[in-house]
């Protein structure tokens, strides 16, 4: 049994701390996991961002509301879904994600929580594991599913070299650099067909 998993930001839908950071006009929130490897230094940045601006969980919420998913993405994720039991590994929130899994058919997603205090300031975020993405690909195979896996991130590149066959989609450049063991694939054609490529050969 062989079981796809997919980051979300950057290859389903859009980033959502860079689109809140244009809405909100804070150009330093636009820094991501492509930029900061470390997630806690980058979780950390961005809490002490939205501190200092008085911003709070339902003004990101409304920015996110009006989001949507790629262009093309519910097309590409329907038709995978039609051929593979596909499960989204991402470093988002659920008080974020929800909405857009909506708008992609509800796929099932592990993902983490935010702490919000009675205002809807945040003030803490709570990862469901360490190392969730790798560590959520080890238990699959240990499960005997043969796992392939595609992110775009940095922060996706310990799932990808943990699959038993790994694809960056549409990385940034440093990326494809630091890590060029990973096919790298530019668009949803690309991606399903280095899928395919992946399933006939594990």
């Amino acid at each position: 049994m062989q079981l796809v998993c997919l980051d979300l930001e950057g290859v389903l839908v859009p980033e959502i701390w860079i689109e809140f950071a244009k809405a909100a006009g804070i150009p330093e929130l636009r820094r991501t996991t492509r930029d900061e490897p470390d997630y806690d230094v980058l979780m950390k940045y961005r809490l002490g961002l939205l501190k200092q601006h008085r911003l709070g969980l339902p003004d990101i919420q409304k920015v996110i509301s009006a989001m949507g998913p790629m262009a093309g993405a519910k097309d590409f994720l329907d038709a995978l879904r039609r051929d593979f039991q596909v499960i989204i590994l991402s470093d988002t929130f659920y008080e974020f994600a929800m909405p857009l899994m909506a708008q992609l058919g509800m796929p099932a997603l592990f993902c983490h929580k935010l702490e919000a205090d009675a205002t809807g300031f945040l003030i803490n975020y709570h990862l469901r594991m360490a190392n969730q993405k790798k560590e959520s690909v080890q238990r699959f195979k240990e499960l005997n599913f043969k796992v392939i896996a595609a992110g775009d991130s940095y922060n996706d590149t310990a799932m990808l070299a943990e699959a038993d066959a790994g694809i960056l989609f549409h990385p940034p450049r440093n990326v494809i650099d630091e890590f060029p063991q990973f096919p790298v694939t530019m668009n949803y054609a690309e991606l399903r067909a280095e899928i395919d490529k992946a399933s006939a050969r594990i």
